[in-house]
């Protein structure tokens, strides 16, 4: 149930940066005993949804048996990668941008398992600030509490009161980008 990175980089975004520029390699660990959701903030553009997907990227190379780019991974089975990043709609089909995030976040929360990956990027965005925080919070603790999910969480966010979190349940981390 481990997942340590060390090192790791994202191939795509090192590809395509300009001449002369170097990626920042970047670490990770998660668990489900002790390390289980980690709470990512920082100022916009400082790397928090690149550090998502490289994560996702790296999981998902090293369980089709592919290179890995890291000097270092540990990585147990994952079921599935869940991913609830980037604001979208089906207007056509009478969606808003919130309606499709909660639809998203609650297929994540009936199908997620203690082998699963969650990448979780500005949840409650699509609402107002206050219903936003309360709904990140509110799927936060029910992953930390729920124990027949107990997934490994990355959640990238604004809301810089979830920092609060690692105060009261133990497997929540908070981390920063700057």
């Amino acid at each position: 149930h481990k997942l340590e990175i060390e090192a790791g980089r994202h191939p795509v975004v090192e590809r395509i940066l300009p001449p002369g520029e170097k990626f920042t390699p970047n670490s990770c660990s998660l668990d489900n005993e002790n390390d289980q959701i980690i709470i990512l903030t920082g100022p916009n553009m400082a790397g928090k949804s690149v550090y998502l997907r490289q994560i996702g990227l790296i999981v998902l190379l090293a369980q089709i048996g592919s290179f890995v780019p890291a000097k270092k991974a540990t990585i147990g089975i994952i079921d599935r990668i869940y991913t609830r990043v980037g604001a979208s709609d089906n207007i056509s089909a009478g969606e808003s941008t919130f309606l499709v995030e909660m639809q998203e976040a609650a297929n994540i929360l009936n199908n997620a398992t203690n082998k699963s990956l969650i990448l979780l990027d500005e949840i409650g965005r699509g609402t107002s600030t206050f219903d936003g925080i309360s709904i990140a919070w509110a799927i936060t603790e029910y992953l930390h509490e729920n124990p027949n999910i107990n997934a490994k969480t990355l959640f990238a966010t604004h809301y810089h009161e979830l920092n609060e979190m690692a105060e009261i349940f133990p497997r929540v981390k908070n981390f920063k980008v700057e």
